[in-house]
């Protein structure tokens, strides 16, 4: 019998030539020439190309990584490194071993402001322990593909939205998975990306570093996550990060209800016992 390849099978983007965004507003689409945000051409009828021969997975999940001005080269490591750490993680690999409809799709994105995204791990699936360690070393190898710049939230959600509508994956689940340590200062207007996001179909998680600004899972909550069973979670500052991850990508592709978990969609949540560490209970603004 032959040996199953280790490397993860990547699916390849339906459209690789430049183009507008055919599936974002027309007010979206605007802001995006006006900024000069370059992007790819998505399908123009998502939910038909689903049926035409795409391949189905539980969950599609773009992993959005700040490399904006206020982090570091060590930071970027230590997010790189904690990334393929998660994907390397018990919690994770078992995780993935009870998708029931073909796996699940990841790729990573690094962002910064209004011009700057870019994917550094293409689409790939992950259908077994070899996958997720397939991809956990590609991340950890990743370079550093833009130094510093402004943080535009709202940019890098319409980059990852129009990732999701392009590649050749058909989710029952959409998630876009944001991680970062500073507030919107730059790109499209985050409200009316997230509202647009939202209405794909697609649901915002954030994971708040919060070396910089203590308060960020909060601005994060009310400004940057939504859909259904979107949630915040918190890593004290960048050492945190892979084991915060880690238990977000558990949450994330099993998707417990929220019902079960005795919590409220779109709230930060939890003590700070075990892996609820990442999670905050004081919900109330002081």
């Amino acid at each position: 019998m032959k040996p199953r390849s280790a490397a993860p099978l990547v699916l390849q983007p339906k459209s690789t030539h430049l183009g507008h965004w055919q599936r974002l507003s027309p007010y979206l689409r605007a802001l995006a020439l006006a900024l000069t945000l370059v992007a790819l051409p998505v399908p123009a009828q998502i939910q038909g190309s689903r049926a035409q021969g795409n391949r189905v997975v539980d969950l599609e999940l773009a992993l959005l990584v700040d490399v904006s001005a206020s982090v570091s080269d060590e930071e970027f490591h230590l997010q790189a490194n904690g990334l393929a750490e998660a994907f390397r993680s018990l919690a994770v690999l078992n995780a993935i071993r009870t998708s029931v409809n073909g796996g699940i799709a990841v790729s990573v994105i690094q962002w910064a402001n209004r011009a700057n995204q870019r994917v550094s791990v293409e689409w790939t699936l992950l259908r077994s322990d070899a996958d997720a360690l397939g991809l956990a070393a590609r991340i950890a190898s990743m370079p550093r593909l833009i130094h510093g710049g402004h943080t535009a939230l709202g940019s890098a959600l319409a980059f990852g939205l129009q990732e999701l509508e392009s590649n050749r994956a058909a989710g029952v689940r959409r998630v876009i998975d944001v991680s970062g340590d500073g507030r919107a200062n730059d790109g499209l207007p985050l409200r009316a990306v997230r509202e647009e996001v939202i209405e794909h179909g697609v649901t915002i998680n954030g994971l708040a570093i919060l070396n910089e600004l203590p308060l960020l899972d909060r601005y994060f909550r009310d400004h940057l996550i939504g859909g259904e069973g979107a949630f915040v979670m918190i890593a004290h500052d960048y050492t945190d990060f892979a084991q915060a991850m880690a238990v977000k990508l558990v949450r994330e592709i099993r998707a417990v209800p929220l019902a079960k978990r005795n919590v409220t969609p779109n709230s930060v949540h939890k003590t700070r016992a075990g892996p609820e560490q990442f999670f905050r209970s004081d919900l109330m603004e002081p």
